[in-house]
């Protein structure tokens, strides 16, 4: 049975243009990350979905999920992440999707343990990594759900939500 989560969204102005501050303040390092080797593309891919799984937005939804199967991801395994389960994924990885989903439960802000735990396992270059990628899969759901809610509002419930 699917886990029922709130569809996040931007609340102001202010935290979007926060997170565009931190995207472009940290741009070169996002870009090393999707090219370091430390995350390949499906695991990439099963962090993405982890978080969206979470946040709920319908179109990072659709777009990682046909990333995904290009990626080598299979249906099970995608079918399984939508539920928020992670039982099919590679034994090495879950660790790093249950703290992706940890993460986006707690809004970006991880308990310390959990953090630790997963640090330990993979060290800080590559939960830095891992960090990075679960911001920038944050920001889309939240702009993806921003858009709905606003696009819900003008078409007086026709469209969105």
């Amino acid at each position: 049975m699917k886990k029922q989560f709130r569809k996040r969204t931007y609340q102001n102005i202010g935290q979007f243009f926060k997170d565009i501050k931190f995207m472009s303040s940290h741009r070169d390092e996002l870009r090393s990350a999707m090219r370091n080797g430390l995350v390949d593309d499906a695991f990439r891919e099963r962090l993405m979905m982890a978080v969206t799984s979470v946040n709920g937005c319908r179109y990072c939804s659709y777009m990682h999920t046909k990333e995904a199967l290009k990626a080598g991801v299979t249906v099970e395994e995608i079918a399984a992440m939508t539920e928020c389960e992670f039982g099919t994924c590679p034994e090495e990885e879950q660790p790093a999707l249950l703290y992706a989903q940890h993460w986006a439960e707690t809004n970006a802000r991880p308990e310390e343990e959990p953090r630790n735990r997963v640090l330990e396992i993979y060290g800080e270059e590559k939960l830095s990594t891992i960090e990075l990628m679960l911001r920038m899969i944050r920001m889309g759901n939240l702009l993806g759900n921003s858009f709905d809610k606003v696009l819900f509002t003008l078409s007086f419930g026709l469209f969105g939500e």
